[in-house]
């Protein structure tokens, strides 16, 4: 229907096409002349007409069109006519009339031909090129949705442009090579191995991007931690090809996509989403120094105020033990007794759940590890409440500076390599 009224007007509008030959023999031109400038004329009009189109079809959706959405309350409109999409479409609807009018205007079939040709690849182009300024507004829409925001949206649309700019250059082919777009496609199986090789990366960025999103392995804003690549930061944009992370100390480093999902990275997102950031570090306690504990030694533990309910329930217990078992006392070996390195790790384990940093929702625990020729580590699990890195450091930094402090006072020794420093601690941690 569309194209009977467009074919009808341009009928209408070049019926004086067919009168220029003669006008043109009645001046004196020569037949073979007029011909030709025949041709010439109509192609003139031919290009007047799609160009006035043209300025008609992009004042009315581009110009009146984005005028109108600014009063509208969603926002993915304003951000069409920013990517331009409707200037790309603008531009379709000249071109179609410049292909419908061609064999009107036009005598010579090779110029028809010709120009016909050329009216589908612009058209072909123009579609392609919407396409691709409808994913990036589509990205931008979704990129500042809350729902969508921290996901990596950007590779599905990446993936959307591809396909077209793929589907489009065997559009193209097959409009230079007269052939239709299945006898195509059907003989690039033949070449598929070819193809495979010289978009290796597009179709392994594909592959990875896809998982990647289906999976929910990775959101925009994630710190992740990728050695192989040097990467230790924030991911700042995750696309078909790269990911982007900003690390730490402000450089970029670009990962490739699939690397995330061949080899193993380390992505700190449930930790962020969790209600603490864990802390994981040892003391080495050295094993001469452990004994135990003496009746002045447990006065002296009693007067810690995390310890004197302890020390006092402890020693009944133990009490209550050695006479239900007529321990022998003389020997301290004999029955059971407390030594100053469970004081000591009682001590540790009131201290942490009574700091005022530590999440005592989450699991707090003191332990020992197996024992190396080191001496004895005591390994302090716990969570902090805010996982702020700063604060994050300063907290541990805190916790241990008291602990390594308060361990003499326990008679107990930390373990360090000989020096010429003197006697200091030395700290290990995971």
């Amino acid at each position: 229907m569309l194209e009977n009224e467009i074919t009808t007007r341009a009928t209408a509008l070049f019926g004086v096409v067919d009168g220029i030959n003669a006008i043109l023999v009645e001046w004196g031109v020569s037949p073979t002349l007029a011909t030709w400038l025949d041709e010439i004329i109509s192609m003139t009009l031919l290009f007047l007409l799609a160009y006035g189109i043209d300025l008609i079809s992009r004042f009315i959706l581009h110009r009146v069109v984005g005028h109108l959405t600014k009063f509208t309350k969603n926002k993915w409109d304003d951000i069409f006519v920013e990517e331009g999409v409707f200037k790309h479409i603008a531009h379709i609807i000249p071109a179609i009339v410049f292909y419908l009018s061609t064999p009107i205007a036009l005598k010579s079939l090779f110029w028809v031909k010709m120009f016909e040709k050329g009216a589908l690849i612009f058209i072909l182009f123009v579609i392609i090129r919407a396409v691709h300024a409808s994913t990036k507004a589509m990205t931008k829409v979704y990129s500042k949705s809350e729902d969508y925001s921290n996901k990596p949206i950007q590779i599905i649309f990446q993936i959307v442009a591809v396909l077209a700019y793929f589907i489009g250059g065997i559009s193209l082919l097959s409009i230079l090579l007269d052939t239709s777009f299945a006898t195509l496609f059907a003989g690039l199986g033949a070449s598929m191995a070819i193809i495979i090789l010289v978009f290796k990366d597009t179709i392994l960025g594909f592959v990875a991007g896809w998982q990647l999103s289906s999976n929910d392995m990775l959101r925009q804003g994630d710190w992740i931690t990728v050695p192989k690549y040097g990467a230790d930061g924030n991911v700042e944009e995750v696309s078909l090809y790269s990911v982007k992370v900003r690390n730490f100390d402000n450089t970029i480093t670009t990962v490739p996509p699939y690397a995330l999902v061949s080899d193993s990275f380390q992505n700190w997102r449930g930790m962020q989403e969790s209600g603490g950031r864990r802390i994981k570090r040892s003391i080495i306690i050295d094993m001469t120094s452990i004994r135990f504990c003496t009746p002045e030694m447990l006065e002296r533990f009693r007067k810690i105020q995390y310890l004197t309910d302890y020390i006092d329930t402890t020693e009944e217990i133990i009490r209550k033990y050695n006479e239900d078992n007529s321990t022998d006392n003389s020997m301290l070996v004999n029955g059971r007794r407390q030594t100053n390195i469970g004081v000591f790790r009682a001590y540790i384990q009131k201290y942490l759940e009574n700091h005022p940093e530590v999440n005592h929702e989450m699991t707090t625990m003191v332990r020992q590890l197996q024992p190396t020729e080191k001496g004895i580590p005591m390994e302090l699990y716990f969570f902090t409440k805010i996982k702020d890195w700063i604060y994050y450091e300063n907290v541990q930094s805190d916790i241990f500076d008291h602990i390594m402090a308060v361990v003499t006072a326990f008679e107990l020794r930390v373990f360090q390599y000989p020096s010429n420093s003197g006697s200091s601690y030395h700290l290990y941690s995971e």
